[in-house]
């Protein structure tokens, strides 16, 4: 992996900082990280010879290796835009930003590896004697090593305090471009034997189909589009005072539709918790899926009525698809997800699919929220309001309305797939609506935390694992040479707290 060369360039890095820092408490610390550089390239040197590689032919330096020493030196040299070499320094202050800068690109070197080392330490086994790779994780566990993460993040934290916004912003950039760069050189090591991660590494377009299934609210969204929906019919209603023309359709005031909204919420939450009080078993099942399938049954009957009520109240009626649309565009979504999407459609070299399955009553502001990111290729299945000349009727095209609806489509799309592939599918989700989906799929990724998923699924014997550790028990299945294999019904879903997590795996970086 080079890491030897890569450390003399952190050794110059650190000696270019400790001169140009001008502050005296700065410099003992700048110092004493450099002596454990000096360490570090010893402790390297140790590891080659306890392998067996002195000696072994020299492979040549990959392209992400190299690109990441280019952007140390060239920060160092005030060759990055924002930063000053030390030779144009006029000032102490600043020399002192440069030392800042310097900071910025290598702080996420210490806090990566830092990370790793605590992340390793944790997932070796005991019983199992030595691993060869136990001193260098025991390094960067050591609480040394990760005194000087937080060291060097202090004084990065103290080093930038008289800085202008535009400066924190060079050091921001500096450091993401740093982190970028760290995690391309992982990712460009050669491997010998397959791997879990990422899920495309194994994946073969001639041969493999990747279906990617999504949830749209509360897994995309980081509000209800039934929240939206309301918000919009709220605020484009007439007054109670106001003279509404006669070819519109009548609306309810703005203050009878809020009332109402009010009513529905509450009722909609108060019989929603009722109605999962009553699907749950008193005692832990093992995994068992066809009592849970005739349980969402009951809650799929409520959803049905719950919608029902929706319509019949004409809370919906009179909103203008233009209105709904322009809704769509400035939705918040998740952070990573308009990310994650955008790189699967722009990808030449993956044979993906992407499908979203929501209740959200009106498919339009999901087209909306997507095509705004350039993502106008989704497959939506959703439910769809009626119009007459842009309006809505307030009544509304029910396709997805419970959990029983949305294994319905998500078998439904995979039946009509050609058979000239094997499918590979993955399906996000947040809610105990996405519960059958989930587990049907080969990988089922829950994103938040829904109580109410949490407690319907675990009684019924489902089993909750968060992704890295559970792709790291997938990992050991390869030490064999074979691929990890991924099934659905197993009763095990993987929980994430980010989309960069659900990046990380199925993409890379």
């Amino acid at each position: 992996m080079h890491p030897t060369m890569l450390d003399l360039v952190t050794y110059i890095r650190y000696e270019l900082a400790e001169d140009c820092a001008d502050d005296d408490d700065a410099k003992p610390v700048i110092s004493e990280l450099r002596r454990a550089v000096l360490q570090e390239l010893k402790m390297h040197d140790s590891f080659v010879k306890e392998w067996g590689l002195q000696g072994a032919k020299e492979t040549p330096i990959n392209s992400a290796a190299v690109k990441y020493t280019d952007f140390l030196l060239a920060t160092a040299s005030g060759k990055v835009e924002g930063v000053k070499g030390p030779g144009k320094l006029a000032t102490p202050f600043e020399r002192t930003k440069v030392a800042a800068y310097t900071l910025g690109a290598m702080t996420p070197c210490m806090r990566l590896y830092a990370f790793l080392g605590k992340e390793f330490k944790a997932l070796l086994d005991p019983s199992k004697g030595s691993h060869p790779y136990l001193k260098w994780i025991d390094s960067y566990s050591s609480e040394s090593f990760q005194a000087s993460a937080v060291q060097i993040e202090e004084l990065l934290d103290k080093l930038s305090v008289s800085l202008t916004g535009e400066e924190l912003d060079i050091i921001e950039n500096l450091y993401h471009q740093a982190m970028k760069l760290e995690i391309e050189f992982f990712s460009a090591q050669s491997l010998v034997q397959p791997t879990a991660v990422p899920l495309i590494r194994e994946h073969n377009p001639a041969e493999d189909r990747l279906m990617i299934f999504s949830d749209f609210d509360l897994t995309c969204t980081v509000v209800d589009s039934s929240a939206i929906l309301a918000e919009i019919a709220i605020v484009t209603a007439p007054k109670s005072d106001q003279h509404q023309p006669e070819n519109h359709l009548a609306r309810m005031s703005s203050a009878d539709l809020r009332n109402t909204w009010g009513l529905l919420s509450r009722q909609y939450t108060e019989e929603y918790e009722q109605c999962i009080e009553s699907i749950v078993p008193t005692e832990k099942a093992v995994f068992d899926y066809e009592n849970l399938l005739k349980a969402l049954e009951k809650l799929s009957d409520f959803e049905r009525k719950a919608n029902n009520r929706v319509t019949k109240s004409e809370v919906l009626k009179g909103l203008n698809l233009e209105d709904i649309k322009r809704a769509g565009e400035r939705l918040i979504l998740q952070d990573g997800c308009i990310n994650f999407f955008q790189k699967i459609a722009k990808s030449e070299n993956m044979n993906a699919n992407v499908h979203v399955l929501s209740y959200c009553w009106c498919g339009d502001l999901i087209r909306s929220a997507f095509s705004s990111g350039g993502l106008n290729e989704l497959d939506v299945h959703a439910n769809e309001f009626t119009f007459e000349e842009s309006i809505s009727t307030g009544d509304i095209v029910k396709k997805v309305e419970s959990p029983i609806d949305k294994v319905k489509s998500f078998k439904d799309i995979l039946k009509n797939c050609s058979n000239d592939r094997k499918n590979l599918t993955v399906y996000i989700g947040d809610s105990v609506g996405d519960l059958l989906c989930l587990l049907e799929a080969d990988i089922g990724i829950v994103i938040g935390s829904s109580s109410s998923l949490r407690r319907v699924a675990t009684q019924f014997g489902v089993s909750f694992v968060p992704l890295f550790p559970g792709l790291v028990k997938k990992q050991k299945e390869c030490t064999d040479g074979r691929s990890p294999s991924w099934k659905g019904l197993t009763g095990i879903l993987y929980t994430v707290n980010s989309w960069a997590e659900i990046h990380a795996f199925i993409l890379g970086c």
